[in-house]
């Protein structure tokens, strides 16, 4: 029972310390997260309101560089 014991236990140890595949699920977790902040953005800012904001930003922006005194 012993020798069973330290066997399963050899072979969880090497499992959990085994990282082949760590950079690849880190790099698709990353793209999933990237593809749902776009996603996201893109409802925000296909709004009315955040548009006439940013159109407001821009307008106040450009025309206080262009006016002279």
């Amino acid at each position: 029972m012993t020798q069973l014991y330290v066997k399963f236990a050899s072979r969880i140890r090497g499992m959990i310390e085994d990282q082949r595949g760590a950079a690849t699920v880190e790099y698709a977790i990353v793209m999933v997260a990237a593809a749902g902040l776009a996603g996201i953005l893109i409802l925000i800012l296909k709004s009315d309101t955040v548009r006439t904001l940013l159109e407001n930003i821009i307008t106040n922006a450009l025309s206080t560089g262009s006016s002279s005194d």
